[in-house]
């Protein structure tokens, strides 16, 4: 008996700006998209969870990330981000802890709230420039999509979503993603900011309109080659 097809899937990391933007294009260009995706969380993990994944057999996909290419990344998000009407902060991670904004992803999603919590903490943090490695300020902002308090303020010391948490870093290794955003649909992978699009358009609904065919390709004023077209060019993603 054949298996059956998994769902696609939306790989999402609350750090990165190229995940904001991403997040962005969805919600303008293809709404109705994003509640057929299986979102999954991707973060680097704290000592606890690089145990729980050790444990499991898998190893986290993420190396440190140079200075020159966080220079260019200012740049870049800075570039991307004007052409979107936006103007982002940039906050400072004085002391990265990833686990509380991440974990209680999971809270909100047992309570049909993972789409709302990304969406919240994405804006405080690339609008408002609010510290999510801060469990304060996570715990004042999961209050403020209808989590309650007191849960959301132990998300890191419940061994059930830990042990959660830790399954979807085992799935972050085991479907290859090494940075966000990241997109499967079927065995297609997509990273990165200007690949959304083409994964819109490998469901049906979403493609975009063919071209028209011009019979006459001397015709003056026809461009035969539409814009630049490099195999190096920058994904638009953390990796």
């Amino acid at each position: 008996m054949p298996r059956a097809a998994r769902p696609p899937r939306f790989y999402f990391n609350l750090r990165s700006p190229y995940n904001f933007l991403a997040l962005r294009d969805l919600r303008e260009n293809h709404p109705g998209l994003l509640d057929r995706l299986e979102w999954r969380p991707f973060w680097e993990p704290d000592e606890i969870s690089r145990k729980l994944l050790a444990e499991e057999g898998a190893e986290f996909p993420y190396v440190p990330m140079s200075r020159a290419k966080q220079f260019y990344i200012l740049r870049d998000v800075r570039r991307l981000a004007a052409a979107r009407g936006l103007t982002l902060t940039w906050p400072v991670d004085a002391d990265p802890w990833w686990e509380p904004a991440h974990l209680t992803w999971f809270l909100a999603e047992r309570r049909g709230l993972g789409r709302a919590w990304v969406e919240r903490a994405g804006r405080a943090r690339w609008l408002e420039g609010r510290d999510l490695c801060d469990p304060a300020t996570v715990r004042e902002l999961a209050v403020s999509i209808g989590l309650d308090a007191e849960e959301a303020g132990a998300v890191t010391d419940d061994p059930e979503i830990r042990a959660q948490g830790a399954k979807a870093l085992v799935d972050v290794s085991r479907d290859g993603v090494f940075g966000v955003p990241y997109f499967i649909h079927g065995s297609e992978p997509f990273w990165g900011l200007d690949r959304v699009a083409d994964f819109a358009a490998t469901f049906p609904e979403h493609a975009p309109a063919p071209a028209a065919q011009n019979p006459d390709p001397t015709e003056p004023g026809i461009a035969l080659v539409g814009g630049p077209a490099s195999d190096l060019s920058h994904a638009g993603g953390c990796g």
